[in-house]
């Protein structure tokens, strides 16, 4: 790799080393090309809302050996399938087939799933239109359909 350019008439040649630069940063291919909203079953926004199928226990990876509470759901508005965590001591008890739920993003690094919980990047926030966490520690009671 060459020198940067110098001198009085060196702008132009700069200007161009810096925008093909760019495209070594993944994070801006990522942006400029719209690859998160491509591939993200989401389409880029930070909530949805979706059906339950049915529950699931993933097996945690080494070293632990945890069975963790999971459900599968089909969101409303594209019908993708996805695997959401069910947060805290509990929470499946709560959750049954056919429910509505809301899913955000669990908050795994550069979007990927968090912790021991192998493939899972979304966890549950609400059940029928009520919080998770206030029905796991009932303030509320849960809504009939």
């Amino acid at each position: 790799m060459g020198k940067k350019a110098k001198g009085i008439n060196a702008a132009k040649k700069l200007k161009n080393r810096r925008i093909n630069g760019r495209w070594h940063s993944k994070w801006y291919v990522k942006k400029v090309m719209n690859l998160k909203e491509k591939s993200d079953p989401l389409k880029g926004s930070s909530q949805a809302k979706g059906i339950v199928l049915e529950k699931i226990q993933l097996e945690a990876k080494q070293p632990n050996s945890a069975m963790r509470k999971c459900v599968r759901v089909q969101l409303t508005k594209n019908g993708k399938q996805i695997s959401a965590f069910l947060p805290g001591d509990g929470a499946t008890k709560l959750v049954d087939e056919h429910d509505e739920v809301l899913v955000e993003c669990i908050g795994g690094s550069m979007g990927k799933s968090k912790g021991d919980i192998p493939g899972v990047r979304w966890q549950v926030i609400k059940v029928n239109n009520q919080s998770l966490n206030a029905l796991r520690r009932g303030k509320i009671e849960k809504a009939r359909k």
